[in-house]
């Protein structure tokens, strides 16, 4: 397995009042502590923007892509993706791992998408692939809860009207309402890219009958270390058996402060899958 770490374990997001926002310095050397070989970028801002300062950040570890939210809904997103797509080839990367945003700030809420804006979702999604795979790099779909693809529903609408692949982000598909084992099995061809998060399936519930906002649900804890909660990481690992790339550790968190340690679950989910 190539096992990728992601800021996100380290409760870095690019949502603003989030929670404390560690320093790259600390997450990129306790990544490196861990024996991770790579990482995905971050947020805008995390690191820093010239190319030979953020070499030196990430000395040791290869960077490779990251997730980029964008509006796909409405109007021309491609010349901004594009731009996105020359950076990440200039570092290295392999994935632009693109949500569709809703154009608001947040995961809590959602607007309902009309046919018009699928149509326009779906059309952008093509010249979104076809515009990263110019700079030689893949671009993935990553349903997202509170963005424009969330549902069970919208993935397959996705699958079956785009040609671009998904990301498996195995814990937000569960909250969303979709099995992401299920969709393993299904379409694993469609898989570039996979983040492995593990959830407490009673949390995701609430989020779904909306008794907790997803942000709230993330600071209660619902993202659980891998082999701690109710999606069958391991089960989906075993059927991803001709999969290529990297899968991406990910456990969403929310720090109150700097006392607050994250170290201890990432470490608990880098040695579960260093035992799959």
């Amino acid at each position: 397995m190539r096992i990728a770490g992601a800021p996100i374990s380290w409760g870095v997001c690019e949502v603003p009042g989030w929670g404390h926002q560690l320093p790259p310095e600390r997450v990129l050397a306790e990544m490196r502590a861990l024996g991770l070989e790579a990482t995905e970028f971050g947020p805008d801002g995390f690191l820093p923007v010239e190319p030979i300062a953020r070499e030196a950040l990430l000395a040791g570890l290869r960077a490779v892509g990251g997730f980029v939210p964008v509006v796909l809904h409405d109007g021309d997103p491609v010349p901004a993706i594009r731009q996105t797509a020359e950076r990440f080839a200039a570092d290295g990367a392999d994935v632009v791992v693109l949500a569709a945003d809703t154009g608001a700030i947040g995961y809590d809420s959602r607007p309902a998408l009309d046919e018009a804006g699928w149509q326009t979702l779906l059309s952008n999604l093509d010249a979104a692939a076809a515009a990263v795979a110019e700079h030689g790099l893949t671009a993935t779909l990553h349903p997202h809860v509170g963005t424009m693809v969330e549902t069970a529903d919208e993935v397959d609408r996705v699958l079956a009207g785009s040609s671009i692949p998904l990301c498996l982000d195995t814990g937000h598909l569960l909250v969303g309402g979709a099995d992401p084992a299920e969709i393993a099995a299904r379409v694993p061809e469609r898989i570039a890219h996979v983040h492995l998060k593990d959830v407490d399936a009673d949390y995701a519930a609430k989020v779904r009958a909306g008794e907790l906002t997803y942000t709230e649900a993330v600071r209660a804890g619902m993202y659980r270390p891998l082999g701690k909660g109710d999606v069958d990481i391991a089960g989906i690992v075993r059927t991803l058996v001709d999969y290529q790339g990297w899968y991406v550790m990910e456990q969403d968190a929310i720090l109150s402060g700097p006392e607050d340690d994250p170290l201890p679950d990432v470490r608990a989910s880098v040695e579960y899958l260093r035992g799959l």
